[in-house]
């Protein structure tokens, strides 16, 4: 089954929703962003969280010591890399944590058209995020890209795929690209606020996908 992440958690209320519906992977961005958290208010957060759901910290061109304190402190179970980072950080960061190798690392890659697609070579990662090319930002800004492009992406390794997933086009992304996981934010949140309704109905939506194929 289609793992599911809900990124952008930064409320304790957030933590209550997904504890009760419980995604395999929550986000904790801790890149400039409407939905970032320090490094405090994530452990708390990560205290409050259900065990059986796996943290993701995102982080965006970070300092490599900030990012393995941040992990460690925080106990992140997935490190995300969301911006210019390449394949040379990722070993240096791997070196940097290896004494807490079950740590994984993923790298987001921003889909623009095929050719976006030749940088996965260069990565040994354990996950691939892949988000929509928007220009000025490192994130997808709630837009889809051709999800044709993930199903050629599978190649290189496990991938997510973000950028514009809803209630609404989840199950045709999943039918399509049969990916790992898929990762939503902005399209579970009314008003920038993380909303428990969207979040049970994304959810049941992945979920009742894989019991319609049984």
């Amino acid at each position: 089954m289609t793992k599911i992440k809900i990124c952008g958690i930064k409320r304790s209320e957030d933590v209550q929703y997904v504890n009760k519906y419980l995604p395999d992977y929550i986000g904790f961005v801790f890149a400039e962003s409407k939905r970032k958290v320090s490094m405090e208010q994530a452990v708390k957060l990560r205290n409050e969280l259900d065990p059986r759901i796996k943290a993701v910290g995102v982080f965006v061109n970070e300092d490599m010591d900030k990012v393995a304190e941040t992990a460690l402190k925080c106990r992140l179970d997935c490190i995300q890399l969301h911006g210019d980072e390449n394949g040379q950080y990722v070993e240096d960061l791997r070196d940097l944590l290896k004494s807490q190798s079950d740590i994984e690392i993923w790298k987001a890659i921003r889909i623009k058209d095929e050719k976006s697609l030749f940088i996965l070579d260069e990565y040994e990662v354990d996950t691939f995020v892949l988000d929509t090319f928007v220009e000025g930002t490192y994130g997808g800004a709630g837009k889809v890209f051709d999800w044709k492009l993930a199903k050629l992406a599978k190649s290189f390794g496990k991938i997510i795929v973000a950028g514009g997933l809803s209630s609404d086009n989840v199950s045709d992304a999943i039918e399509l690209v049969m990916p790992y996981g898929v990762d939503v934010s902005s399209n579970v949140e009314i008003d920038g606020v993380k909303d428990e309704e969207k979040i049970r109905c994304f959810i049941e939506k992945v979920r009742s996908h894989f019991m319609l194929k049984r």
